[in-house]
């Protein structure tokens, strides 16, 4: 029993674990594509200014 339970708590950790990494990757990735699409939107604004 206690190395079920220990299983089942090593899992739980695990899955906790590749939760906040996603969180954390998506984060990142939406800063990045929110960059890029500043730049865009920077870019077209320099643009329509000539």
């Amino acid at each position: 029993a206690a190395r079920m339970t220990a299983m089942e708590n090593a899992t739980r950790n695990a899955e906790d674990m590749i939760d906040r990494l996603t969180l954390e990757y998506n984060k990142a990735r939406q800063a990045s594509i929110t960059m890029e699409l500043m730049d865009i939107v920077g870019g077209a604004e320099a643009l329509k200014g000539k």
